[in-house]
């Protein structure tokens, strides 16, 4: 599942009416296929042959103190050439939580255990999402959102792996000290109204993490579908943003109608982007907007950007890298659906 555009977290303290310090949304695609993102997965070297070009490597580095020729470095240059063409790789340590890992852990404060694991969970080392999920109710009220956390709630909320993305929304609500409970949702919901923006657009990305944590999630998900038609546009940005993070079926039609029909460019790039990358969309979800989105790519009533962007979501969601061609995506749908 490629990802692309961040949807970073609205950085603010839980109290009511604080300043979220909201980031700009990038554009959509930023990143994608090839980006720093992508899951690490190594690659064994084939036939054996990364034995022998490291047993080369390794004499050359030898050689390099005596014989600082053009000839060497030629030859230095080439290996590091062949290892990127033939992708060869291997992980450097275990990762592995032992028992003297947790230990340890057990020892630090909550903010660097978060931190850690949260780090540990990005790079899908095995039980640090565990022992997240084991720990986060102990975390909350006593996490802040240092530039530390801030960065890795992005890499989590944009990780390929969705169960990553949804343990980035456990340790958000905590840093927020939000509690799952229908209460939460109550007063979320009267925040989501406020005449302040700040209030209004942080209750509206925070209502999509509870109810995305199965906290009064239809009644939620129907809130925001009613923001989606507020007149401030930086509402409904926030809304879109918000309904990707429930991630739930019944925002899918929402989305693709926001997608279509809002007057804003930068609201229909985000519906876009949610419903192809962002958020916590299941990838069946994803591809039950494809029909709809095909629509899109020649569609009269809408502009050349929103036709980009249907063929952008359209390459996000299947993984194909077909042309900005009405008739050869119909076509590649038709066979393969």
């Amino acid at each position: 599942m490629p990802m692309g555009t961040p949807t970073a977290s609205p950085t603010a303290s839980a109290t009511a009416g604080a300043d979220p310090r909201l980031p700009p949304a990038r554009d959509y695609g930023t990143l994608g296929p090839g980006s720093d993102l992508v899951s690490y997965k190594p690659v064994e070297p084939r036939g054996g042959g990364g034995r022998v070009v490291a047993a080369i490597l390794v004499g050359v580095i030898l050689a390099l103190p005596f014989v600082a020729t053009g000839s060497v470095r030629a030859a230095w240059h080439r290996l590091q050439q062949f290892f990127v063409q033939q992708g060869w790789s291997e992980p450097v340590w275990p990762a592995v939580l032992s028992q003297h890992d947790l230990e340890r852990l057990d020892r630090q404060p909550a903010q660097k255990q978060a931190e850690l694991l949260l780090e540990r969970a990005v790079n899908h080392s095995p039980g640090a999402s565990d022992q997240i999920a084991a720990r986060v109710d102990r975390w909350r009220g006593r996490l802040r959102f240092t530039n530390s956390l801030n960065s890795l709630l992005t890499a989590a909320l944009n990780s390929n792996d969705l169960g990553v993305r949804a343990i980035g929304v456990e340790v958000d609500l905590a840093a927020y000290n939000v509690a799952k409970m229908p209460a939460s949702a109550d007063r979320l919901i009267a925040q989501a109204n406020s005449s302040d923006r700040a209030t209004r657009i942080w209750a509206l990305w925070t209502l999509g993490l509870i109810a995305n944590r199965g906290v009064e999630t239809d009644r939620i998900t129907q809130t925001l579908i009613d923001h989606l038609h507020d007149q401030d546009p930086v509402s409904r940005q926030w809304t879109v943003e918000g309904l990707a993070l429930v991630g739930s079926e019944a925002a899918v039609e929402p989305l693709l109608q926001t997608f279509h029909d809002d007057p804003v460019t930068l609201v229909r790039e985000r519906a876009a982007c949610s419903l192809a990358q962002s958020g916590l969309f299941t990838e069946e979800l994803r591809r039950s907007a494809i029909p709809k989105i095909l629509t899109y790519t020649d569609d009269p009533a809408l502009d050349a950007p929103t036709h980009a962007f249907a063929f952008h979501a359209l390459r996000d969601i299947t993984g194909q890298n077909l042309p900005d061609d009405p008739a050869a995506w119909q076509s590649w749908y038709e066979a393969n659906r």
